[in-house]
């Protein structure tokens, strides 16, 4: 049940992270990788905000796990970052690593208290 749960969530947060990073990306004609900072950063706040809720096992592992584990990527952000340094653009390169964390971190906050606070 756990695996069907993941895969499920998953199937849906994968081609929203691919059709968000697309449309955050258009808008910008940039090296900055905007869209995969924007897919990383609204996963945060998403997973933050499911923490506060407290849901059960099964929406915590089809939401969090599955939904949020493929609409997040870090793996993609790690490439992107040092296809940045490669390409010397190092201002860049080091505003998508500190930005993505410190972003993220205060997203996964900000839904956590929202969730606790106001909900």
């Amino acid at each position: 049940m756990t695996l069907l749960l993941v895969f499920l969530g998953g199937a849906v947060g994968a081609p929203a992270r691919y059709l968000m990073d697309r449309m955050v990306q258009r808008w910008h004609d940039t090296v900055f990788p905007w869209g995969t900072f924007a897919v990383n950063v609204v996963g945060s706040f998403v997973l933050g905000l499911l923490t506060g809720l407290q849901p059960g096992p099964l929406v915590a592992t089809l939401a969090g796990t599955g939904f949020c584990g493929a609409l997040t990527t870090f793996s993609t952000f790690g490439f992107e970052t040092v296809r940045l340094l490669e390409e010397g653009s190092y201002a860049e390169a080091g505003l998508n690593a500190v930005g993505s964390l410190l972003l993220g971190v205060l997203a996964a906050t900000g839904g956590y208290a929202l969730a606790v606070h106001v909900l």
